[in-house]
Protein backbone atom coordinates (compact mmCIF):
# COMPACT_ATOMS: atom_id res chain seq x y z
CA UNK A 1 0.00 0.00 0.00
CA UNK A 2 1.49 3.30 -1.02
CA UNK A 3 2.43 5.66 1.89
CA UNK A 4 0.51 9.03 2.41
CA UNK A 5 1.27 11.54 0.29
CA UNK A 6 3.61 14.12 1.62
CA UNK A 7 2.91 17.58 0.30
CA UNK A 8 3.02 21.12 1.11
CA UNK A 9 -0.44 21.23 2.50
CA UNK A 10 -0.41 17.41 3.84
CA UNK A 11 2.62 17.78 5.56
CA UNK A 12 2.47 18.61 9.24
CA UNK A 13 4.47 21.54 10.67
CA UNK A 14 3.00 21.73 14.27
CA UNK A 15 3.32 18.36 16.54
CA UNK A 16 4.40 16.44 13.63
CA UNK A 17 4.76 13.08 15.43
CA UNK A 18 1.32 12.88 15.59
CA UNK A 19 0.76 12.64 11.65
CA UNK A 20 0.16 8.82 10.88
CA UNK A 21 2.31 7.77 7.04
CA UNK A 22 0.54 4.37 6.51
CA UNK A 23 -2.21 5.18 4.18
CA UNK A 24 -4.51 1.87 6.09
CA UNK A 25 -4.56 4.49 9.35
CA UNK A 26 -6.40 6.78 6.89
CA UNK A 27 -8.63 4.36 5.67
CA UNK A 28 -9.11 3.22 9.47
CA UNK A 29 -9.98 6.68 10.43
CA UNK A 30 -12.97 7.44 7.32
CA UNK A 31 -14.09 3.98 7.92
CA UNK A 32 -15.13 4.84 11.88
CA UNK A 33 -16.78 7.69 10.87
CA UNK A 34 -20.25 8.84 9.30
CA UNK A 35 -19.82 12.51 8.76
CA UNK A 36 -17.26 14.98 7.34
CA UNK A 37 -17.00 18.44 6.29
CA UNK A 38 -17.09 19.61 2.58
CA UNK A 39 -14.87 22.69 2.36
CA UNK A 40 -16.17 24.32 -1.01
CA UNK A 41 -16.21 27.92 -2.40
CA UNK A 42 -19.27 28.63 -3.83
CA UNK A 43 -19.55 32.14 -5.56
CA UNK A 44 -16.55 33.44 -4.41
CA UNK A 45 -17.31 32.70 -0.89
CA UNK A 46 -16.07 29.84 1.26
CA UNK A 47 -18.58 27.25 2.34
CA UNK A 48 -18.10 24.32 4.80
CA UNK A 49 -20.72 21.70 4.95
CA UNK A 50 -21.59 18.65 6.81
CA UNK A 51 -22.55 15.25 4.55
CA UNK A 52 -22.59 11.39 4.82
CA UNK A 53 -19.78 9.65 2.74
CA UNK A 54 -18.66 6.06 1.81
CA UNK A 55 -14.88 4.94 1.10
CA UNK A 56 -14.07 2.49 -1.74
CA UNK A 57 -10.87 1.95 -1.82
CA UNK A 58 -8.34 4.55 -2.05
CA UNK A 59 -11.66 7.13 -3.28
CA UNK A 60 -14.19 9.06 -1.07
CA UNK A 61 -17.44 9.40 -2.65
CA UNK A 62 -20.22 12.19 -1.37
CA UNK A 63 -23.67 12.58 -2.50
CA UNK A 64 -26.29 15.19 -2.88
CA UNK A 65 -29.55 16.76 -5.03
CA UNK A 66 -28.56 18.12 -8.31
CA UNK A 67 -29.26 21.27 -7.73
CA UNK A 68 -27.30 21.48 -4.91
CA UNK A 69 -24.78 24.34 -5.62
CA UNK A 70 -22.21 22.99 -3.18
CA UNK A 71 -21.93 19.80 -5.69
CA UNK A 72 -21.68 21.65 -8.72
CA UNK A 73 -19.22 24.27 -7.80
CA UNK A 74 -16.99 21.25 -6.24
CA UNK A 75 -15.78 19.19 -9.54
CA UNK A 76 -14.68 22.67 -11.10
CA UNK A 77 -12.41 22.86 -7.99
CA UNK A 78 -9.84 22.00 -5.54
CA UNK A 79 -11.97 21.04 -2.19
CA UNK A 80 -10.99 19.87 1.39
CA UNK A 81 -12.73 17.30 3.34
CA UNK A 82 -12.38 16.64 6.65
CA UNK A 83 -13.54 14.03 9.18
CA UNK A 84 -13.03 13.62 12.87
CA UNK A 85 -13.27 11.29 16.17
CA UNK A 86 -13.45 13.16 19.12
CA UNK A 87 -12.45 10.42 21.49
CA UNK A 88 -11.66 12.42 24.94
CA UNK A 89 -11.41 15.53 26.78
CA UNK A 90 -7.49 15.72 28.23
CA UNK A 91 -7.70 17.61 31.67
CA UNK A 92 -4.78 18.79 32.58
CA UNK A 93 -3.17 20.57 36.01
CA UNK A 94 -3.15 24.09 34.16
CA UNK A 95 -5.63 25.77 31.71
CA UNK A 96 -3.05 25.80 29.02
CA UNK A 97 -2.29 22.25 28.65
CA UNK A 98 -6.06 20.97 28.39
CA UNK A 99 -6.63 19.17 24.88
CA UNK A 100 -8.72 16.64 23.44
CA UNK A 101 -7.70 13.24 21.90
CA UNK A 102 -8.53 12.81 18.44
CA UNK A 103 -8.09 10.94 15.18
CA UNK A 104 -8.15 13.49 12.18
CA UNK A 105 -8.18 13.16 8.33
CA UNK A 106 -7.52 16.15 5.63
CA UNK A 107 -8.33 15.16 1.90
CA UNK A 108 -7.35 17.75 -0.50
CA UNK A 109 -8.28 17.84 -4.56
CA UNK A 110 -10.29 18.42 -7.49
CA UNK A 111 -13.31 15.65 -7.28
CA UNK A 112 -15.06 14.52 -10.55
CA UNK A 113 -18.81 14.32 -11.17
CA UNK A 114 -19.66 10.42 -11.45
CA UNK A 115 -21.93 10.12 -14.82
CA UNK A 116 -21.29 6.22 -14.98
CA UNK A 117 -24.33 4.65 -13.06
CA UNK A 118 -22.27 1.60 -12.04
CA UNK A 119 -20.26 3.86 -10.38
CA UNK A 120 -22.73 6.18 -9.44
CA UNK A 121 -24.64 3.49 -7.88
CA UNK A 122 -21.74 1.88 -6.17
CA UNK A 123 -20.87 5.17 -5.00
CA UNK A 124 -24.29 5.45 -3.21
CA UNK A 125 -24.05 1.68 -1.56
CA UNK A 126 -20.66 2.81 -0.50
CA UNK A 127 -22.57 5.82 1.85
CA UNK A 128 -24.91 3.39 2.99
CA UNK A 129 -22.99 0.69 3.73
CA UNK A 130 -20.60 3.28 5.59
CA UNK A 131 -23.60 4.51 8.00
CA UNK A 132 -25.46 0.65 8.36
CA UNK A 133 -23.63 -2.17 7.02
CA UNK A 134 -25.91 -4.25 5.31
CA UNK A 135 -28.14 -1.67 4.74
CA UNK A 136 -28.33 -1.45 1.29
CA UNK A 137 -29.15 -4.93 0.53
CA UNK A 138 -32.40 -4.52 2.95
CA UNK A 139 -33.50 -1.73 1.23
CA UNK A 140 -34.92 -1.20 -2.72
CA UNK A 141 -32.35 0.35 -4.73
CA UNK A 142 -32.86 3.71 -6.32
CA UNK A 143 -35.31 4.04 -9.59
CA UNK A 144 -33.45 5.60 -12.61
CA UNK A 145 -35.89 9.07 -11.86
CA UNK A 146 -33.82 8.80 -8.47
CA UNK A 147 -30.69 8.59 -9.83
CA UNK A 148 -30.94 11.26 -12.21
CA UNK A 149 -31.85 13.64 -9.20
CA UNK A 150 -28.60 12.64 -7.53
CA UNK A 151 -25.51 14.16 -8.18
CA UNK A 152 -22.24 11.95 -6.77
CA UNK A 153 -18.60 13.37 -6.67
CA UNK A 154 -15.55 11.44 -6.69
CA UNK A 155 -12.64 12.38 -4.84
CA UNK A 156 -9.30 10.58 -4.82
CA UNK A 157 -7.20 10.29 -1.44
CA UNK A 158 -3.92 10.53 -3.04
CA UNK A 159 -3.49 14.01 -1.38
CA UNK A 160 -4.03 13.32 2.17
CA UNK A 161 -2.90 13.98 5.96
CA UNK A 162 -4.13 12.00 9.14
CA UNK A 163 -3.27 13.09 13.02
CA UNK A 164 -3.78 11.63 15.66
CA UNK A 165 -3.96 12.12 19.49
CA UNK A 166 -4.29 9.49 22.21
CA UNK A 167 -2.59 10.12 25.28
CA UNK A 168 -2.98 11.48 28.81
CA UNK A 169 -1.82 14.96 30.07
CA UNK A 170 1.25 16.62 29.90
CA UNK A 171 1.96 19.49 31.95
CA UNK A 172 4.52 21.71 33.14
CA UNK A 173 7.01 19.63 36.38
CA UNK A 174 6.50 21.49 38.38
CA UNK A 175 2.06 21.53 38.15
CA UNK A 176 2.40 17.98 38.80
CA UNK A 177 2.63 18.53 42.56
CA UNK A 178 -0.42 20.54 42.87
CA UNK A 179 -3.81 19.47 44.54
CA UNK A 180 -5.41 19.64 41.05
CA UNK A 181 -7.16 15.93 39.32
CA UNK A 182 -5.60 15.69 35.94
CA UNK A 183 -6.82 12.62 33.75
CA UNK A 184 -8.56 11.39 30.61
CA UNK A 185 -12.48 11.94 29.89
CA UNK A 186 -13.43 9.50 26.81
CA UNK A 187 -15.69 10.17 24.80
CA UNK A 188 -17.59 7.68 22.71
CA UNK A 189 -20.80 7.64 20.22
CA UNK A 190 -23.24 4.84 20.82
CA UNK A 191 -26.37 3.87 18.96
CA UNK A 192 -29.56 3.93 20.96
CA UNK A 193 -32.38 1.45 20.64
CA UNK A 194 -34.19 1.78 16.84
CA UNK A 195 -37.45 3.94 16.54
CA UNK A 196 -40.00 2.44 13.85
CA UNK A 197 -41.72 4.86 11.46
CA UNK A 198 -45.06 5.22 12.96
CA UNK A 199 -46.35 3.80 9.36
CA UNK A 200 -44.52 1.20 10.08
CA UNK A 201 -46.41 -2.46 9.86
CA UNK A 202 -46.24 -4.10 13.01
CA UNK A 203 -45.27 -7.42 11.61
CA UNK A 204 -42.32 -5.87 10.31
CA UNK A 205 -39.29 -6.84 12.73
CA UNK A 206 -36.10 -4.30 13.42
CA UNK A 207 -33.07 -6.06 10.97
CA UNK A 208 -30.70 -7.48 12.32
CA UNK A 209 -27.80 -5.62 10.88
CA UNK A 210 -29.77 -3.17 12.68
CA UNK A 211 -30.59 -4.33 16.11
CA UNK A 212 -26.15 -5.93 15.99
CA UNK A 213 -25.59 -1.75 16.06
CA UNK A 214 -27.60 -0.99 18.91
CA UNK A 215 -27.18 -3.88 20.84
CA UNK A 216 -25.70 -2.94 24.34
Amino acid sequence: MNPLSSTTRTRLTRLAERGATDRSVLHEVLDAGMICHLGVVVNGSPRVLPTCYGRLDDTLYLHGSTGASSLMAAPAQEICVTVTHLDGLVLARSAFHHSVNYRSAVIYGTPELVTDQDEKTAGLRAIIENLVPGQWDSTREPSRKELAATSVIALSLEEASVKIRQAPPSDEEEDYALDIWAGVLPVAQTFGEPLPDPLLRLDIPVPGHIAQLAAP
